[in-house]
C-alpha cells in the first residue's frame, strides 16, 4: 500500500527535515556509505512512485504512481520495460483502469498478467485520505472496498480473485508460482491469508490481534516475512479496535515477523521500536531487508538487513529522508526501491535501481 509511505512523508516528513538534510537528499543518487550498491540509476523523475516489483524474468517492473501529468490523481498501476532505460525517455504503460485507487501490484508466472488491489469495483472515484485527527493519532486508511483482481499487460481485467466484504489487498506471489499471500479483514482483524494462484483454497495463516501485512515469500517459497503491529496493553488494544472499526490503523509501532508458508513457526524477527516495515528476503534467503525509522523515531527511514535468526543488523542506505519498498530481482543481481533522494527539494518519491553487492552474514 503506497499510501503508507506518502502519509509518513506528509505527516512527519519534509516539513520537519533540517535544511542541510533536505539539500543532501535533493542532490544525491548514491551516498558514499552505501557499499552494498553499485551502478545506482534513477528510473522515475517526479510524482510519487512506490512498490516496484520485478517480473519473474527480471525484464519488467510493475509499480504504483500518483502523478497528475500521467492522469493518475490517486494511485494507479503502471508497467515498465527496463530495457528502455528510464521513464523520462519512455513513459510506462498503465495497466489499472484509471478508476478508484489501486495498490500492491505483482506479476504472475508467465509475466503476462499482473494482480493488484482496486477500489473501483465499489466506486469509480478515488476514496478520500483521512483528515488530520483531532486526537493527534497518525493513521493509515484500510479501505474496505479493496479487492484483488488480475489484468493483462494491456490493462484488461481478466478475473477477480477476492469478493469477500472488507479489505483484501497487499497480495504478492510465491517464487514457486503456486501461491499468493494477502491481507484481509474477513475475520474481523487484519490477518494474512494464502490462496492458490487461481484464487482457490483460501487459508488464514495468522490469528493474533494486530495488523499483519506487507507479506512476501522467501526465494524458495517456504517462508513468509511481513510487518505487524501487536497491541498488548488494554489502552493499545482498545485504540487498535476502535480505529479498525473506522477502517484505519496506526502504523507507528510495527516489527518484522517471519513464519513458514503455512503460518507455522511464527516468530518476531525485530524488536527495534518505531516503524519497521516493507520487509523482503535477501536473494540467498538467509536475511531480510526492511525499512525502519528506529534510529530517528520520525521522518528518517533507511533500509537495513538482519539475518533470519535476528542477528547481524546492518544499515544499507544512508538517506537523510526516506528509503523503503525494497525488492530484489529474481536472479539476485539487482535491487529496486523508493526514495526521496535527488528530488530537487520537492516531495517527489522516485524509483531507484542498483546492482546488489550485499551478502547475508
Amino acid at each position: 500500500m503506497k499510501y503508507t509511505k506518502l502519509l509518513f512523508i506528509s505527516a512527519i516528513g519534509l516539513i520537519s527535515v533540517p535544511l542541510q538534510a533536505q539539500d543532501e537528499a535533493a542532490s544525491a543518487v548514491h551516498y558514499p556509505e552505501e557499499s552494498m550498491f553499485a551502478n545506482v540509476r534513477q528510473l522515475t523523475f517526479g510524482g510519487d512512485n512506490a512498490e516496484a516489483y520485478f517480473s519473474f524474468d527480471n525484464r519488467m517492473i510493475t509499480f504504483q504512481v500518483t502523478n497528475e501529468s500521467w492522469d493518475a490523481s490517486c494511485d494507479q498501476i503502471f508497467c515498465f520495460d527496463l530495457s528502455k532505460g528510464n521513464v523520462r525517455d519512455h513513459q510506462p504503460v498503465r495497466v489499472s483502469t484509471g478508476e478508484g485507487r489501486t495498490t500492491c501490484s505483482y506479476f504472475l508466472p508467465g509475466n503476462q498478467e499482473i494482480l493488484y488491489a482496486t477500489t473501483h469495483l465499489d466506486d469509480k472515484e478515488c476514496p478520500p485520505t483521512p483528515e488530520r485527527r483531532a486526537d493527534g493519532k497518525y493513521v493509515w486508511p484500510v479501505y474496505p472496498s479493496y479487492d484483488i483482481v488480475v489484468a493483462d499487460l494491456e490493462g484488461n481485467i481478466t478475473r477477480r480473485l477476492t469478493d469477500q466484504p472488507g479489505y483484501d489487498a497487499e497480495a504478492t506471489v510465491s517464487p514457486r508460482g503456486d501461491k499468493i499471500v494477502f491481507t484481509s479483514t474477513r475475520s474481523g482483524d487484519l490477518e494474512l491469508y494464502t490462496m492458490n494462484i487461481d484464487g482457490t483454497d483460501v487459508k488464514q495463516i495468522t490469528n493474533e490481534l494486530g495488523y499483519d501485512g506487507g507479506a512476501f515469500f522467501s526465494p524458495d517459497g517456504s517462508k513468509i516475512v511481513f510487518r505487524a503491529s501487536r497491541p498488548k496493553t488494554p489502552e493499545d488494544i482498545a485504540t487498535y479496535k476502535e480505529l479498525l472499526k473506522e477502517n484505519m490503523v496506526m502504523p507507528t509501532h510495527m516489527e518484522v515477523f517471519v513464519c513458514d508458508a503455512d503460518g507455522s513457526n511464527l516468530r518476531q524477527l525485530t524488536s527495534l521500536g518505531g516503524a519497521n516495515w516493507g520487509p523482503f528476503f535477501t536473494p540467498d534467503g538467509n536475511g531480510v531487508i526492511f525499512s525502519s525509522n528506529h534510529k530517528s523515531r520520525g521522518f528518517q527511514f533507511n533500509l537495513y538487513i538482519v539475518n533470519v535468526d535476528g542477528t547481524g543488523l546492518r544499515q544499507v542506505t544512508n538517506d537523510p529522508v526516506f528509503d523503503a519498498f525494497p525488492m530484489f530481482s529474481f536472479d539476485g543481481k539487482q535491487i529496486i526501491w523508493s526514495s526521496n533522494r535527488n528530488n530537487k527539494g520537492t516531495r517527489d518519491t522516485n524509483l531507484f535501481i542498483a546492482d546488489w553487492l550485499g551478502k547475508s552474514q
